[in-house]
C-alpha cells in the first residue's frame, strides 16, 4: 500500500507540472507527452519490482491517462494510452517480456484507456471552455459597472460623444472607438481610426446594420432607445457579443440623458427669458398707465375749453381712440402678466353665457363694423363659472381677431352650446387659412404667422392671454381653420351645473 501511495502522489505531483501548462505548442505537447510516459515508466518499474498483479497496475495506468487527458488533452493522453497498454502487455501480461499483439486484454485496456482519455478529456475541455467564459463575463460586467459610473460623472455642459469614446476606449482597452449621435449629427472617435473607416458608425445608423466584421476586427450596434435609434457605435478590438449590446445599451441611454438634459436646460433658459419680458411688460404697462391717463384727461377737457372746429374736433377724437387703444392693451398687459405670476384670483361668479357674449359684443362694436354679426345662443339658461372680465376680455380679443382677419364684407358668427360637461364657445369668420404648423403657435405670446405679419398690425399678445385665462379656467382654447370652411377659434370652458341640479 505504501508504494501504491507513493506512486499515486508521483502521478499527482505529475499532474500538477502538467497543469501549469496553458498552451499548446509543439514543445510543451512533446514536453506533456513524456511526462506521461515518465509516469508510466515509474509505475511500471514500482509494479514489476513489487511483482503487482495486472489489475492495480492497469488501475494505476487508467489514472495517469486521466490525468493527462484532464490536464494536456486528448493526443497527449493517447500517446499516454498506447505506452501504458504495451507496458502492460510486456511486463505484466504472460508471457513476460513479449509483445501479444493479438491477446484480447491488450485491445480491451487499450480501448477502455482511449475512452477514458476522449471523454475525459471533452469534459475537461469545455470546462476550461466554460470557465473562460464565466470569467470573461464577469470582467465584461466589471468593466461595464465602471463605464456606467463614469457616465454619470460627465460633464453635461460639454459634447458627450468625445467623453463616451475616451471612456470606452480606456476602460475596455480596445483599439478605437467611432460613435455617431443622430440627435445632434455628431461623429466623435477615440482612437486611430484609417480614411476608409472613418464613415463606418454613421453607415451602421444608416444602414442599420449590427454585427462583427472578423477581417477588419470591428463590433457595430445601433444606438437604440426603446424603438427608437439614437445613433450607432463601431469598436475596433477584442470584445463579446454580450458586451458589446450592453456596451449599445449603456451608449444609447447616456446619450439621451444628455438630450435631455440640454433640452431641460434650453427650457429653463426659455422660462427665465420669458419671466425677465413679463417683468419688464409688466413694468412698462404700470408706467404707461399714468401717462394715458392725463393724455385721457386733457383730450376730455379740450372739448370743454370752448368750440372746436371740424379739424380740430377730429384730433381730439383721434387721441382718445388712440389712448384707449393704448389703455386696452396696457390693461391686457398686465393681466397676462398676473395671469402667467399666479397673482389673480379667479372669480367663481355664475355667468349667463348669452350676456357674456353680448359684453363681449358690445365691447367691440366699433371694430366690427363691415362685418355683420351673426349670435347663435340656443339655451338662454347656459351659465359658467368663472371670472365676468377675463372671459369677457378673452371672446373680445377673438372677436377683435376675427375683425382684423376677415375678408371684407363677410360675417362673423359667434355661437355657444353645451357640448357634455364643457360649455363650448366658438367664433367662426372667412379669411386667410392659418397653416397647420401655426395652429399651435398663434397662441404663444408675441409670436404672429409670417403670412400677416406686413397685412394687419398687431403685437401677438392678444391669442396668449385668451389661451391663460381658459386654462385659468380649467377650459382650453384651440382654433381649425379651412381655405373653404373659414377659421374659427374654440374656448372650452366646464358647465356649471348649479343651476339645474
Amino acid at each position: 500500500m505504501n508504494v501504491l501511495y507513493l506512486a499515486t502522489s508521483g502521478i499527482m505531483k505529475i499532474s500538477e507540472v502538467l497543469g501549469e501548462q496553458n498552451r499548446f505548442t509543439r514543445t510543451q505537447f512533446v514536453g506533456q507527452s513524456l511526462l506521461g510516459a515518465w509516469a508510466v515508466a515509474l509505475l511500471t518499474f514500482a509494479g514489476y519490482t513489487l511483482h503487482f498483479n495486472p489489475a492495480p497496475v492497469g488501475f494505476l495506468f487508467l489514472l495517469v491517462v486521466v490525468c493527462v487527458a484532464i490536464l494536456a488533452g486528448f493526443w497527449q493522453a493517447s500517446i499516454v494510452s498506447v505506452l501504458a497498454c504495451a507496458c502492460l502487455d510486456y511486463f505484466f501480461y504472460p508471457p513476460l517480456f513479449h509483445f501479444s499483439i493479438a491477446d484480447p486484454q491488450d485491445w480491451v485496456a487499450l480501448g477502455a484507456f482511449e475512452a477514458s482519455a476522449l471523454v475525459v478529456s471533452r469534459l475537461s475541455s469545455r470546462e476550461r471552455m466554460n470557465s473562460f467564459e464565466v470569467q470573461l463575463q464577469r470582467t465584461s460586467m466589471e468593466q461595464l459597472y465602471e463605464l456606467s459610473r463614469s457616465t454619470l460623472l460627465i460633464n453635461m455642459h460639454k459634447a458627450p460623444g468625445p467623453q463616451i469614446a475616451q471612456l470606452i476606449q480606456r476602460i475596455f482597452g480596445v483599439e478605437a472607438v467611432a460613435i455617431y449621435d443622430a440627435n445632434s449629427g455628431t461623429y466623435d472617435t477615440a482612437g486611430t481610426w484609417r480614411d476608409l473607416e472613418k464613415d463606418l458608425a454613421r453607415e451602421c445608423f444608416d444602414e442599420q446594420t449590427e454585427g462583427e466584421d472578423k477581417a477588419a476586427g470591428t463590433t457595430q450596434r445601433v444606438l437604440r432607445v426603446g424603438a427608437n435609434s439614437v445613433g450607432a457605435i463601431v469598436v475596433r478590438g477584442n470584445m463579446g457579443s454580450l458586451a458589446a449590446d450592453a456596451l449599445a445599451s449603456l451608449t444609447a441611454i447616456t446619450l439621451d440623458r444628455c438630450a435631455s438634459f440640454e433640452k431641460e436646460s434650453q427650457i429653463e433658459a426659455a422660462h427665465q427669458t420669458e419671466r425677465l419680458r413679463a417683468a419688464v411688460l409688466d413694468s412698462l404697462a404700470h408706467a404707461v398707465k399714468t401717462p394715458l391717463t392725463a393724455i385721457s384727461t386733457a383730450s376730455a377737457g379740450l372739448g370743454e375749453v370752448g368750440k372746436l372746429n371740424q379739424a380740430q374736433q377730429e384730433l381730439v377724437a383721434l387721441i382718445e381712440d388712440e389712448s384707449n387703444k393704448l389703455g386696452e392693451l396696457s390693461t391686457r398687459l398686465l393681466q397676462t402678466a398676473k395671469l402667467e405670476a399666479d397673482e389673480i384670483g379667479v372669480a367663481q361668479d355664475e355667468i349667463r353665457v348669452g350676456e357674456l357674449v353680448r359684453m363681449a359684443l358690445e365691447e367691440q362694436k366699433g371694430r366690427m363694423s363691415g362685418h355683420p354679426v351673426e349670435m347663435a345662443v340656443p339655451d338662454p339658461s347656459l351659465t359658467v363659472r368663472g371670472d365676468r372680465d377675463l372671459l369677457s376680455m378673452a371672446l373680445a380679443q377673438y372677436l377683435d381677431n376675427a375683425a382684423k382677419y376677415s375678408f371684407a364684407g363677410t360675417a362673423v358668427k359667434i355661437a355657444a352650446c353645451q357640448s357634455h360637461s364643457e360649455v363650448l364657445i366658438s367664433v367662426h369668420n372667412f379669411g386667410p387659412a392659418i397653416p397647420i404648423a401655426d395652429r399651435e403657435k398663434i397662441f404663444q405670446r408675441f409670436y404672429r404667422s409670417e403670412g400677416t405679419t406686413q397685412v394687419v398690425a398687431g403685437t401677438g399678445i392678444g391669442l396668449s392671454t385668451v389661451k391663460m385665462a381658459a386654462e385659468a379656467h380649467r377650459g382650453h382654447a384651440w382654433v381649425i381653420s379651412d381655405a373653404s370652411e373659414g377659421t374659427t377659434f374654440f374656448l372650452s370652458l366646464p358647465h356649471n351645473k348649479g343651476d339645474r341640479e
